[in-house]
């Protein structure tokens, strides 16, 4: 039973402070040489990422395998954009290789942790009937 609480509430937790980290990106749009509202704009701007996954979170809270399913599948497909992006800023292969682990591994490892949580209670269900 406390297996299944943890299997239940780690890739919750873990996609908020995910989630969390993300949003610490949208801190740059602060600085001078624009307004106040210009950089309140900025910020929202650079928030939208989160709010997106703020989304993907709420359907996967409710529904775990389709959220699962969509954290993986967009933590794989943003891996080559992100790597391509920022090799293109360090040039150093090592360096974009850590900065994808570092934004898209917890999103895919929620994702899985998701799919793993919805296969668990679904086996319980089926034992307990």
């Amino acid at each position: 039973m406390k297996t299944n609480k943890i299997l239940h509430w780690t890739p919750r937790i873990l996609c908020i402070a995910a989630i969390l980290l993300i949003s610490l990106f949208a801190l740059d749009a602060f600085g001078p040489g624009m307004t106040f509202w210009q950089q309140i704009a900025a910020f929202l701007v650079h928030l939208i990422p989160s709010f997106i996954l703020l989304a993907l979170l709420i359907v996967a809270w409710r529904w775990e395998l389709a959220g699962g399913l969509v954290f993986t599948v967009v933590a794989l497909a943003f891996s080559p954009f992100i790597f391509v992006h920022n090799y293109h800023m360090n040039n150093s292969v090592w360096m974009s290789l850590g900065i994808v682990m570092i934004i898209n591994l917890p999103f895919l490892i929620v994702g899985l942790l998701f799919i793993a949580s919805h296969f668990k209670k679904r086996s319980l269900k089926q034992v307990g009937e």
